[in-house]
């Protein structure tokens, strides 16, 4: 497989990380570079262990992964963005850290659900005999910039309009999840 399918792939692969990493950059009020690295750490992070992860697996358990994971994708958004909903519905509040606390548990779990398609896509790769080593390392450093970038973005709007930024940001993460869903169940 060429470097460019690669490097497309990766942005395929990293299109949901980058939504999430703007809605995680909407709930900044000013941008804080140290937090960004963490996100995309973790985001590129999992675009590339994923991957890995299917490869190793083979199509032994295709089947069965295929059938799951837009459910598990649908269900870690969906109850993250319906926590942002709530948030941004509910009572200001006043907190000392001007950018928020990063949520280690949360950001697990968004860069799960950002992920398993990734696992899909190691397990065809694993079909190709594609190298899986140059494979990983172009996805995970694709979605680490893009995740990165997100997070500015995300920052630029959100600092000026904080509690629309926050309920947009768990819609989007509610109709990421939706979408994930429904091109599944072969709706789109």
């Amino acid at each position: 497989m060429s470097f460019l399918e690669l490097l497309l792939i990766g942005v395929g692969l990293s299109m949901d990380a980058f939504a999430v990493a703007v809605c995680q950059g909407l709930s900044m009020t000013r941008l804080n570079w140290r937090r960004a690295g963490v996100i995309a750490l973790f985001f590129g992070g999992f675009q590339a262990v994923m991957p890995l992860l299917g490869w190793g697996l083979g199509s032994r358990f295709a089947v069965y992964i295929q059938e799951l994971d837009h459910w598990v994708a649908f269900v870690l958004l969906g109850l993250i963005g319906g926590n942002m909903v709530r948030e941004a519905l509910g009572p200001e509040k006043e907190t000392g850290c001007a950018c928020g606390e990063l949520d280690l548990r949360q950001l697990f779990l968004m860069a799960v659900a950002t992920s398993i398609d990734a696992l899909a896509v190691g397990i065809t790769f694993a079909f190709l005999e594609v190298a899986i080593l140059p494979a990983v390392s172009v996805i995970g450093v694709t979605t680490f910039c893009l995740s990165l970038a997100g997070v500015a973005v995300g920052n630029f709007f959100g600092a000026r309009y904080k509690r629309r930024a926050e309920l947009s940001g768990g819609v989007i993460l509610i109709l990421l999840g939706v979408k994930i869903l429904l091109e599944h169940l072969g709706v789109f």
